[in-house]
C-alpha cells in the first residue's frame, strides 16, 4: 500500500469529495486480513513504544481531526490496545473553559503535550481553532481577543502560528502525525441513526450532532483550507477514508509504525562501567543463600 496516496502536498489545493474517496479500500486486502494484519501492528507498535520509552529522546504526538461519528474514538481505542498506558496519554478537547479562554487559543495543547519516550493522542486540537471558530465565527467574540485582522485575514494569521508550532515541537524531537478522518456524509447519517436506534449507543449521540451537520459544506472547506496551509514537510496531513473502520485502523497502525520505524530508535547502551555494575549485581544474587 502506499501510503503518500493519503498525504496532503503542501502548498496542495485539494477538494475532499473530488481527491478523497471516504469509502476508498485497497484492491487487494479484505475486513478479515485487515483485521490480522491490524494485530501485527498493534504488536509492532507496543515494540516501538518500549523502545521510544526507554531511549527517551523523541515523543510522538498524534492528531485526530474529524466531523462527529467519523470513528476517532474507535480508531484510538483499537490501534493504541496494545500500548503500555504508562507511556501513553489521550487528550479530548471540548469547548475551552473559563481558565483557558484567559489564555492563548494554543495555551491548553501546550499544557497537554507529551513527555520525551511518550505518544500522545489529542482526539480533536488547536485545529479547532481554524475549523469550529471559521465555521461557528461568534466563537472568537467569546475569546477576549484584542482588535484582530479582519477580512479572514485572522485564519491564516492562526495557519501561520500552528506551522510554526509545530515546526517547534519537530525541532525538539516531538514528531507530529496528522490525521483527518474523512467520513461521507450519507455514512455519519447511518451511524448516528445507529447510535438513535441502539440503547447502548445512545449516550453517544447529541442533538447537537445533527444542527451540526447543516454546516458540512462550510467545514469542508474550512478543512480544505486549512490542509492547503497548514501539511507542510514537517508535519504533514494524512486524509484517512473513514466509511470502512476496519480499513481506517489498518492504515493509521501502519502509517504510526512506519513513522517510528524512520526514527531509527534503539535501546540505550550503558557504559561499561553500568555493565560491571550489572555483572557485580548478578554474581550477588547468584551467590544468595
Amino acid at each position: 500500500m502506499n501510503y503518500d496516496d493519503f498525504l496532503v502536498p503542501p502548498g496542495a489545493i485539494i477538494s475532499l469529495q473530488k481527491d478523497y474517496d471516504p469509502a476508498y479500500k485497497a484492491e487487494f486486502i479484505e475486513k478479515a486480513d485487515a483485521v490480522k494484519r491490524l494485530q501485527t501492528g498493534i504488536e509492532q507498535l507496543a515494540n516501538y513504544q518500549n523502545i521510544l520509552y526507554a531511549q527517551n529522546t523523541y515523543a510522538l504526538l498524534i492528531i485526530f481531526q474529524a466531523m462527529d461519528a467519523a470513528g476517532k474514538d474507535s480508531t484510538i481505542k483499537h490501534v493504541m490496545s496494545g500500548v503500555n498506558p504508562q507511556g501513553c496519554q489521550v487528550f479530548s478537547f471540548k469547548q475551552p473553559s473559563v481558565e483557558e479562554l484567559d489564555h492563548d487559543y494554543l495555551w491548553r495543547s501546550m499544557k497537554a503535550l507529551p513527555e520525551r519516550g511518550r505518544i500522545g493522542i489529542f482526539n480533536r486540537s488547536y485545529y479547532e481553532e481554524v475549523l469550529v471558530a471559521r465555521v461557528h465565527p461568534e466563537i472568537l467574540l467569546k475569546q477576549q481577543l484584542p482588535q484582530f485582522p479582519q477580512d479572514g485575514k485572522i485564519w491564516k494569521q492562526r495557519f501561520e502560528d500552528i506551522n510554526n508550532f509545530e515546526k517547534y515541537l519537530v525541532n525538539n524531537g516531538i514528531i507530529v502525525l496528522k490525521f483527518f478522518l474523512n467520513v461521507s456524509k450519507s455514512e455519519q447519517k447511518n451511524r448516528f441513526l445507529k447510535r438513535i436506534d441502539s440503547p447502548e449507543k445512545n449516550w453517544k449521540f447529541s442533538a447537537s450532532d445533527v444542527r451540526e451537520r447543516a454546516f458540512w459544506d462550510d467545514y469542508m472547506a474550512a478543512y480544505e483550507q486549512a490542509f492547503c496551509y497548514t501539511s507542510t514537510k514537517w508535519a504533514p496531513w494524512h486524509i484517512i477514508p473513514a466509511d470502512r473502520k476496519w480499513f481506517t485502523r489498518l492504515v493509521v497502525a501502519d502509517i504510526i509504525c512506519k513513522k517510528l520505524q524512520e526514527l531509527n530508535l534503539k535501546y540505550p547502551i550503558i557504559s561499561e562501567e553500568s555493565k560491571q555494575q550489572l555483572l557485580q549485581a548478578k554474581q550477588m544474587l547468584e551467590e544468595e543463600n
